[in-house]
C-alpha cells in the first residue's frame, strides 16, 4: 500500500509551512449570521496529493507507460539535471524509533522502493524512484533539525522517505535497484536533492513556492506533469461553514465568511490567502490553510452553496481560472540524458505491467 504523505520528503521545519491560500468568499453577513453559516457550505475543487516540488510519482508512473526512461523521467522532473555515481562505501543514518541505524546506501534503497511505490509499476517508473531514493539519502540532514540530540540523515517514515527494511523488498523494485546501482541525480556536478511526492494533479511547483523561504533551485523548478493521472489527480470536498470555522479556530475574526485567494504559484496552489470574517480578515499562508481545512494538496479552488442551491464560484485575485486547459503531453527529449546513450547507464528492462494501485 502506498503511504502517501501531505508534503512528501519536505524539510521538517517546513513540512507545515506550503504554499496554498484558498478562496470562498461568501454572501454578505446577515443580523444572524451564526444560523446564516449553518445553511452555508465551502465547496472546494483541486488537485493533486502532496508538496507539488520535484517528481511526481504518479506522474512518473504516467511518463514510464508512455515509453520514457528512467533518466528521461528525471531529466523532466528535475530540470537541468544529470545522473552521476553516489560515493563508494556510502552509508545511511536512519532513524528507526529512538535509535539511529548505519545502512549501506544499496540496502538502504531496496528498503525503500517498494514501500514508496507498487513493485507492479513499469521498469522505468522503479528505476525512476530508486534513482530519487538514493539522491535523496545522500542529500537530505533531517538530523540537523531534530531536537534529540542524535545525528542522522533520514527519518524512517514520510517525513523523509518510507523505510521498511528487507520486509518491503520484491524480485521487481530489488531488480530496479539493481540496474541502477550507485546512479544519482546532479546538478553542476553536485548531488541535488531530490524531492518526490504522491501526485501532482498535472503541473509541479517551484520551490520557494511550495516552502516560503526557501531557497530558489534551478532544478526544483515546476514543470508540466501531462501523464499524471492518479487517483488523487482531482478531487472534491465539502464542509459546512462551521466546521471550516472550527478548522480555521484563531484565525477567523468575528463570525467566518469564507476564505479568499490572494495568490498562487507556477501551478495552481495557493501561496496566500485571506480569511474573512466578520470583525475582520486574517492573511495566512497556503500550508497552514491546507493543512487546517484537511486538505490533500494546496492546489484548490473554492465556491459556496446555499441550501440546496448551486455551488457559486467565488472570487480569486490570483487571476488564474479553474477551468484551465489541461498539460498537453511531451514529447520525450532526445540526448545523452534520455536513458540508453548516457554514459555509464544501465540498459533499461522491459517495462513490467501493471496498474495504478491507490
Amino acid at each position: 500500500m502506498r503511504s502517501h504523505a501531505r508534503f512528501r520528503a519536505a524539510p521538517a521545519t517546513t513540512l507545515l509551512a506550503g504554499g496554498l491560500a484558498v478562496l470562498a468568499l461568501c454572501a454578505g453577513a446577515t443580523p444572524n449570521a451564526s444560523a446564516a453559516a449553518t445553511k452555508q457550505a465551502l465547496v472546494i475543487a483541486g488537485a493533486g496529493d502532496g508538496h507539488g516540488v520535484g517528481m511526481s510519482q504518479d506522474g512518473a508512473y504516467g511518463f514510464a507507460t508512455h515509453g520514457w526512461s528512467s533518466r528521461q523521467i528525471l531529466a523532466h522532473y528535475y530540470t537541468g539535471t544529470a545522473i552521476g555515481q553516489a560515493p563508494p562505501g556510502a552509508v545511511v543514518r536512519v532513524l528507526i524509533g529512538a535509535t539511529v541505524h548505519r545502512i549501506p546506501l544499496e540496502r538502504y534503497v531496496r528498503g525503500v522502493v517498494s514501500a514508496e511505490v507498487p513493485s507492479e509499476w513499469p521498469a522505468a517508473a522503479l528505476q525512476a524512484q530508486a534513482i530519487a531514493s538514493r539522491t535523496y539519502a545522500l542529500t537530505a540532514h533531517a538530523g540537523e533539525e531534530s531536537k534529540i540530540g542524535q545525528q542522522f540523515d533520514v527519518y524512517a517514515d514520510t517525513r523523509s522517505q518510507v523505510y521498511r527494511g528487507a520486509a518491503a523488498e520484491t524480485p521487481q523494485t530489488n531488480a530496479a535497484v539493481a540496474a541502477t546501482a550507485g546512479q544519482i541525480v546532479t546538478y553542476a556536478g553536485a548531488p541535488a536533492i531530490t524531492y518526490f511526492f504522491a501526485d501532482s494533479g498535472g503541473m509541479t511547483e517551484d520551490v520557494q513556492n511550495a516552502w516560503p523561504g526557501s531557497t530558489p533551485q534551478p532544478w526544483l523548478r515546476g514543470v508540466s506533469d501531462p501523464y499524471d493521472t492518479g487517483a488523487q489527480a482531482h478531487w472534491k470536498l465539502s464542509m459546512s461553514f462551521a466546521t471550516a470555522a472550527a478548522r480555521l479556530q484563531g484565525l477567523t475574526k468575528g463570525t467566518f465568511r469564507g476564505i479568499e485567494v490572494l495568490g498562487r504559484g507556477y501551478s495552481p496552489r495557493i501561496l496566500t490567502a485571506a480569511i474573512l470574517g466578520t470583525a475582520g480578515n486574517t492573511r495566512v499562508g497556503g500550508g497552514e490553510l491546507a493543512q487546517r481545512l484537511g486538505l490533500q494538496d494546496t492546489w484548490a479552488y473554492f465556491g459556496v452553496r446555499s441550501g440546496a442551491g448551486p455551488v457559486k464560484p467565488e472570487p480569486d485575485h490570483s487571476g488564474q481560472s479553474p477551468a484551465a486547459s489541461p498539460p498537453k503531453p511531451v514529447a520525450a527529449p532526445a540526448g545523452p540524458q534520455g536513458g540508453s546513450a548516457a554514459p555509464g547507464g544501465a540498459a533499461q528492462s522491459a517495462a513490467a505491467g501493471g496498474t495504478l494501485a491507490g
